[in-house]
Parts: C-alpha cells; sequence; structure tokens
C-alpha cells in the first residue's frame, strides 16, 4: 500500500470547507486531521464541534490524531462525533492499553503516534493491538533519522509477522516519497505541500492523485485546488 493523506488543518483554517472540496477532489480515501489542546503541544486546534461539522460535510473517512494529554479521556467523544480512526500519542498518556481499549470497543481503528524525538522501540510492546502507527515528525523536512525510523518499525513488523501500517507524518514534497515508501512506510500525511500553489503543490497533488487511483476524474477538478 502506498498513499498520501491530506492533513486538512493545513488549509485555510477559515475557509475549511473549500479545503474538505479540494481533498476530495483528489480522490484520497480519508483526511488526516490534528487536534491539540494546548498543553501536550502549544498550539490549540479544532475540537469535537469541528469534527462534528467535517463529518456532516464528507463521505471521507476522518483520521484524527490526538496531540493531548491523557487522550484516554476523549477518545470516546471524538468517535462519537465522526471519527473513523484516532492515533494517540504514547508519550501522553500512562495507560496505553486502555486508550487501545476504548477505540476497540467503539469499532474504531486504533493508532499509536510517536512524536519525533521518541523511540521506535518505546511502542514495540503495544504492536499486536494497533491497526498504524504514525511517526510524527511535525514540521521538520526529510531528515534521514525519518527514514531510519520507518526502516526500523517496518522491520520489526516483518520478524513479528504483524500488519499494522506505517504511517509518516511530516512537511514532504512529492520527490522525497522515493526514500520513504521503499523504507517501509504505507501512507504519509502530508500538510502545507498539499496546499502549495507553487510547483512543488502542483507535483505533490500529481502524486496523489496518481497513487488514489483517480487521476483523470481530479485533473478535471484541479482549479478546486487553487486555495486563494
Amino acid at each position: 500500500m502506498a498513499l498520501i493523506l491530506p492533513s486538512l488543518l493545513a488549509g485555510d483554517f477559515a475557509r475549511l470547507g473549500e479545503s474538505l472540496e479540494a481533498v476530495q477532489a483528489l480522490g484520497v480515501p480519508a483526511v488526516h486531521i490534528d487536534v491539540t489542546d494546548g498543553h501536550f503541544r502549544p498550539q490549540i486546534s479544532a475540537g469535537q464541534p469541528v469534527i462534528r461539522s467535517i463529518r456532516r460535510a464528507t463521505q471521507l473517512e476522518l483520521e484524527i490524531h490526538l496531540l493531548i494529554e491523557r487522550p484516554e479521556r476523549y477518545i470516546e467523544d471524538f468517535v462519537k462525533v465522526g471519527a473513523d480512526s484516532v492515533a494517540f500519542h504514547i508519550e501522553a498518556t500512562n495507560d496505553p492499553t486502555l486508550a487501545i481499549s476504548s477505540a476497540r470497543k467503539l469499532g474504531a481503528r486504533v493508532g499509536l503516534a510517536l512524536s519525533a524525538a521518541t523511540p521506535v522501540e518505546t511502542c514495540f510492546e503495544v504492536l499486536e493491538g494497533i491497526d498504524f502507527v504514525l511517526l510524527d515528525a511535525g514540521r521538520e523536512t526529510l531528515k534521514p533519522r525519518s527514514v531510519s525510523r520507518v526502516a526500523a518499525l517496518a522491520r520489526e513488523r516483518k520478524s513479528r509477522r504483524l500488519s499494522f501500517a506505517i504511517e509518516m507524518e511530516g512537511d514532504y514534497e512529492a520527490a522525497e516519497t522515493e526514500q520513504l515508501f521503499p523504507a517501509g512506510a504505507d501512507i504519509l500525511v502530508v500538510g502545507s505541500a498539499i496546499f502549495d500553489k507553487k510547483e512543488c503543490g502542483e507535483s505533490m497533488r500529481a502524486l496523489v492523485r496518481t497513487l488514489s487511483g483517480n487521476a483523470s476524474a481530479a485533473a478535471a477538478q484541479e482549479t478546486k485546488f487553487r486555495v486563494q
């Protein structure tokens, strides 16, 4: 599997509906939405009301990335307002097993997220119970360490015959996928490069359309990608 998911909140936050139309036109099956609480990460972003509104506006799957402290308190809330997948940070909870079981009971896909500074080995003990691992590189551009982290996780998956997907979130350009996908990444979560009106944005959107199998349909709606 090779897939690129747009990080929706990297678009114009004041025109979220237009950003949503743009990524829908790309043919992707899902969108990624970061939720921050001002504590685990200093920013504050979308909460449950925004996710509920997005759920009403699209049939795309919603992958919610919880960058919040003690995420087990809110997993049920976000699933109820429309999350199909929930990723929580292993650094933000003392009980990852509880967080995993909370999502499972509600029928949501569950992922473990790791910040850029966290060794991938930190999550090895709970890999059996999850659907995906999200390696969060934040706004860093691609670095050799990012590739090695993906490769290490892919080796662990293969050696234990597990089936979780490996996601990498960062501010990547289309050319950088040539390193991440061969290293073992299945899904790249990309933000500003999707909405960039310059050449790197055109290249990334073309790659997204190709991987999504929707090149012709999305090309006909290219003007929708040009968020003013």
